[in-house]
């Protein structure tokens, strides 16, 4: 096979020949394999170099250098658009050209899961979980028990915006309803999104803003979302419109959600509009929800979890020869209810607003030293309220309580070098700039005057930066990577000169220090360095080692007040220095032929990790008192961020065999296991770890259907922190699905292609809780259901 694009993973089946879009605009192409072998597809962004495998030899011949979505070609004579086809389903992606472990979600595994958060979609997979603070409607993802300010949450290569760093109650503005790929990057790659992306960066796409014309041709399969594009050099082509719908129910929170995507273009222009939906009743649960108190009713349902969304976006193009350049606007809106006793007391909900501006661009030169320049651009304007009711016993009480606000833009540009030979290595090099500006208010209305009035009084963020990565080309089966980024950040905001731990300044007004202005500065500085070595029998190894600096954010910095979604009265510490984090991660993986797999292990040594500490005492309004204080307890823990040297270390295994064909298919298992320890210097726990998780099932596939049933065993987690932590019990997460795709004849009712099936989870109807959550205490995860879901292509 020739290859002509970089970041291809393995994904088998039947002859195909697949054209997939990715985040940067490149694609990439494959032809028909053995039986044995499986083709590559792309993967959108874990790296800023873009390379092609095998890396086609330079001539002194002069060539049109491919602009995103097209193949290098002579300017003279410019191809047609390859067939587009989607792989089989439920062949397990291993990425093998990165340096670090990369989790991908493909389109169509989106489209059968179909949930509503980043971190319920990622929940199960090796090394990751979710949040779940309310689920359905607001779980973010944990990276190997790295959570908010560690883990980056990027849509089309910008940040994704929104509040969800600032508390696990508030949700992640990208729905995988309107989303057709999910990845998960770890390791050097990072690098480049930010040093608050220690844990990894989960990257969302779509086509919200096209990087290639549609094409309307006729094809065996489609990659659902992702139309087939014409090439860049073809511009001129007649008009093409594409339209895909998206529909599902399920059972368990007699859900529906549905939406409609639309792809269209002609001549130098493309253009895409979305629109999507969803709205779920309260869940059904197994069991009483709460284990600490015995006295509520519920009904088999968890009490205050209902949710609706909605979101739009347009967006669109102009592609000339050599790149393309594009913007588009999104609208997302979400009012959902907040899960747990306090929440159900006080009818907590909240009510979200999000408008997101995006571009992006790609310019390939006819040059001999630039290869491409990209960039990224993206201003969010995002307000939420956290309304409920302030006394429980008054239905006439219900108002605004907090209201959360994020003015942020942000902007990035990249320049890549074309290869050059250095004698002992082929060496190409990519250099980037980044810079953003943050504005975040979380005032509440209950007591303006208080010093203590919200989470944290307004303050901003300035952060920029430039980076660097060198990919050295030994031999066709030994890359190196060495890469470093340099920031510089400021922040500033008001914040008592101290807080104490036990204070009451009804008592004592001069208890908490008097507003003092902040004006923090920090230049973290981060390397890595990486190798890639091919081994016989199709095994890729790999190995890289990091050193990370990440300066705190101002949640971490500047919170001194009531957070009442999450029962929490959180204190910042304005004096917090910056985490470091060296790490190693050894890698062994294997993408072809039928046995799959991917194995980790990595250690993580952190100097002054940053985390949310619950002290054991309560606070309400504007006091916080001891257990020993007859007050005790008032209505929220209380929570201080501090900084201690901490240890991570794991490791995370999958994979997949194909045992042989059955029923004119081919049958098979899979497995999976991961695990993280996560402990003090001093020997204690680090709080809110994820388990052990171990599991596998069986798989039958062929070209239309997939079959496939799975069992997840959490062990019990009782590495806990010594205050304010619970132990959580094992548990067993059962699934199964079908689902069946076919051409269908378009002159029946306009569509051309089909993808119905049904998914099972939870089918044991077990009590799951999440260690990871600060209210797994009091909130079941949803129990047994059934969600029926259909997309036809038109």
């Amino acid at each position: 096979m020739t290859f002509k694009k970089k970041r291809a993973f393995h994904f088998g089946g039947a002859s195909w020949l697949l054209l997939c879009a990715t985040a940067d605009g490149a694609l990439a192409q494959a032809t028909p394999p053995s039986s044995t072998q499986l083709p590559e597809i792309t993967v959108t962004a874990p790296s800023p170099i873009v390379r092609r495998k095998p890396a086609p030899p330079r001539t002194p011949a002069r060539v049109v250098r491919a602009a995103p979505g097209q193949i290098r070609q002579p300017a003279a004579e410019p191809q047609a658009a390859p067939v587009a086809a989607a792989p089989q389903q439920g062949v397990l992606p291993v990425v093998t050209d990165q340096f670090a472990t990369v989790t991908v979600v493909p389109n169509e595994e989106i489209r059968r899961q179909g949930t509503a958060q980043l971190g319920d979609l990622l929940f199960s997979k090796p090394g990751i979980t979710g949040s779940t603070f309310a689920p359905g409607a607001a779980s973010r993802p944990i990276i190997r028990g790295l959570d908010v300010n560690r883990v980056g949450i990027l849509e089309n290569g910008t940040n994704a915006g929104g509040a969800s760093d600032l508390g696990e109650d508030h949700f992640v503005p990208v729905d995988p309803l309107a989303t057709n790929q999910v990845e998960v990057i770890r390791g050097p790659a990072a690098l480049r999104y930010g040093s608050t992306s220690i844990g990894g960066v989960v990257s969302a796409t779509n086509n919200r803003i096209p990087d290639a014309l549609p094409s309307c041709a006729a094809t065996p399969f489609q990659t659902y979302g992702l139309p087939a594009k014409a090439p860049l050099a073809n511009v001129g082509s007649p008009s093409c419109v594409t339209v895909e719908t998206r529909t599902a129910v399920s059972s368990v929170d007699r859900g529906v959600d549905g939406g409609i995507l639309i792809d269209a273009g002609g001549g130098n222009f493309a253009f895409h509009a979305d629109a999507y939906g969803r709205k779920a009743s309260d869940y059904s649960i197994p069991s009483y929800p709460y284990l600490f108190d015995q006295t509520r009713p519920v009904n088999g349902r968890q009490p205050n979890s209902a949710m609706q969304a909605a979101g739009a976006s347009i967006g669109g193009s102009y592609i000339f020869h050599g790149g393309f350049i594009g913007a588009a606007i999104t609208q997302n809106d979400t009012l959902y209810r907040i899960p747990g006793i306090d929440g159900a007391d006080h009818q907590t909900r909240i009510d979200a607003r999000q408008t997101k501006f995006t571009a992006k661009g790609e310019y390939r030169p006819d040059a001999a030293a630039v290869d491409a320049i990209r960039f990224w651009a993206g201003a969010t304007d995002y307000k939420h309220n956290e309304i409920g009711l302030a006394d429980p016993a008054d239905l006439s009480s219900a108002g605004v309580r907090q209201t959360f606000t994020n003015k942020e833009q942000e902007g990035r540009v990249e320049v890549q070098m074309a290869p050059f030979n250095a004698r002992f290595a082929a060496v190409t090099t990519a250099f980037g700039l980044q810079a953003g500006h943050q504005e975040l208010t979380a005032s509440s209305p209950d007591d303006p005057t208080s010093p203590l009035n919200g989470l944290f009084d307004p303050n901003k963020n300035n952060r920029g930066a430039g980076y660097v990565f060198n990919e050295l080309k030994f031999t066709d089966s030994t890359k190196a990577q060495i890469a470093g980024r340099i920031e510089h950040v400021s922040l500033s905001g008001t914040t008592p000169a101290f807080v104490p731990e036990l204070f009451d300044l009804n008592v004592d007004p001069a208890a908490i220090g008097p507003p003092t202005a902040r004006n923090l500065n920090f230049t973290p500085k981060s390397a890595s360095v990486g190798l890639l070595q091919d081994l016989s029998g199709g095994l890729v190894a790999s190995i890289t080692a990091q050193y990370v600096e990440r300066a705190p954010k101002p949640a971490e910095l500047f919170s001194r007040g009531p957070h009442d979604a999450t029962a929490t009265f959180d204190i910042g510490n304005p004096n917090l220095g910056i985490e470091t984090a060296k790490s190693i991660e050894i890698g062994l993986r294997r993408a072809t032929g039928p046995l799959r797999f991917e194995a980790t292990a990595y250690y993580t040594k952190f100097n002054g990790f940053i985390y949310r500490r619950l002290t054991g005492n309560t606070c309400e309004d504007v006091a916080c008192v001891g257990p020993a204080d007859p007050a005790f307890p008032l209505e929220l823990n209380q929570a201080i961020y501090s900084q201690r040297d901490a240890t991570f270390r794991g490791g995370e295994f999958q994979s997949q065999l194909d045992v042989g064909p059955l029923y004119g298919g081919i049958w098979g298992i899979e497995n999976q296991f991961d695990v993280v320890r996560a402990t003090f210097d001093d020997g204690t726990n680090v709080p809110r770890i994820p388990p052990v998780r171990v599991g596998g099932g069986l798989f039958w596939r062929d070209a239309n259907w997939l079959t496939r049933i799975n069992l997840l065993h959490a062990f019990a987690q009782n590495d806990i922190a010594p205050v304010g932590e619970t132990p959580t019990a094992s548990y067993n997460l059962l699934k199964a699905e079908v689902s069946y795709r076919t051409k269908l004849d378009p002159t029946w009712f306009g569509a051309r292609e089909m993808i119905v099936g049904l998914v099972g989870n939870n089918l044991l109807n077990e009590n799951i809780r999440n260690s990871a959550s600060f209210n797994k205490d009091e909130v079941l995860l949803p129990g047994i259901g059934v969600r029926a879901f259909a997309n036809l292509k038109f």
